[in-house]
């Protein structure tokens, strides 16, 4: 699957952005090895866990078919999405 570079960009944001929300829960809830999670909490949570993990498995598969495509090294490509990504806010302007 062909992709661009803008659509690695987004797809990294976007595995960003579900990352920071399970990170957010996470703190909002407390350790779940030292608070009890309701069986909400821990539903809620999950569905975060696995929202971001399919996001950075898809972003991955992307870098790899991007990087074959361009003939260029997968971690260079990875570089510059990262790079690009915080350059921009989350609007797509550059900072």
């Amino acid at each position: 699957m062909a992709h661009t570079f803008a659509e690695l960009v987004e797809k990294q944001r976007a595995a960003d952005e579900a990352h920071a929300r399970m990170r957010k829960l996470r703190d909002a809830y407390g350790p779940p090895t030292q608070t009890k999670w309701s069986d909400q909490q821990t539903t809620t949570w999950e569905t975060a866990w696995r929202a971001w993990r399919d996001l950075a498995r898809d972003v991955q598969a992307a870098l790899t078919a991007y990087a074959r495509q361009e003939d260029t090294p997968r971690q260079e490509i990875e570089a510059e999405v990262k790079e690009a990504v915080q350059r921009e806010d989350p609007d797509g302007n550059e900072r």
